[in-house]
């Protein structure tokens, strides 16, 4: 059995899913929370709270991987910016206990749990639902989001997918029009910005 860690990235709200991947596209749930960050606190305190969460849950039984959200986005800066800070913690951590990290754009993990990748969150959640069998939906979407995070990695692993699969700014063979699409976004914003003088 193989055990995947989804995290869901967020300063105010941060998803945690596991599941265990058995033989074919099997997959069992084992654990669910959303952790929060008070709005009001400085920020050093806030990645300190959610960064002692994650790390109580990386202490346990060590995940195989941990599936992270990697989010693009050209508006909402400060919203990317607790995006990026909290993912920053969680690669941080991973690397510290040798654990590798896998980053999937949200079109791709909804393409993946829905086989639709503009899917709304209500769908996802209603596909995770019936994929881990559980008796409610998991609440807030950040929930579902997580678990949906583990199940896509926990199926790229059981096809033979490499556990620390990373985007990279160079095209890869058989990469996914989302990876493409992002691979793309990434290299204009770099020749958008050039060097600083």
């Amino acid at each position: 059995m193989t055990r995947v860690i989804g995290i869901d990235p967020g300063l105010t709200r941060c998803g945690i899913g596991i599941v265990t991947a058995g033989a074919g596209r099997r997959v069992t749930f084992e654990h669910v929370e959303v952790m929060r960050s008070p709005a009001d606190a400085e920020l050093p305190a806030r990645l300190h709270h959610l960064g002692a969460g994650i790390e109580r849950l990386l202490d346990g039984e060590k995940p195989a991987a941990i599936a992270l959200e990697r989010v693009f986005a050209q508006q909402n800066l400060p919203s990317v910016m607790g995006v990026a800070q909290i993912s920053g913690v969680v690669m941080f951590l991973a690397a510290e206990r040798g654990i590798p990290v896998a980053l999937y754009t949200p079109n791709e993990v909804k393409a993946q749990v829905t086989g639709y990748g503009s899917a709304d969150k209500a769908q996802v959640t209603t596909m995770v639902t019936r994929l881990l069998g559980l008796a409610q939906p998991p609440r807030p979407a950040d929930a579902a989001d997580a678990l949906a995070l583990a199940i896509t990695h926990a199926w790229h692993l059981g096809r033979g997918g490499a556990a620390d699969r990373r985007a990279s700014s160079a095209p890869s063979a058989g990469e996914t029009p989302a990876q493409r699409a992002w691979r793309e976004a990434e290299a204009k914003s770099g020749r958008r910005r050039g060097p600083r003088s």
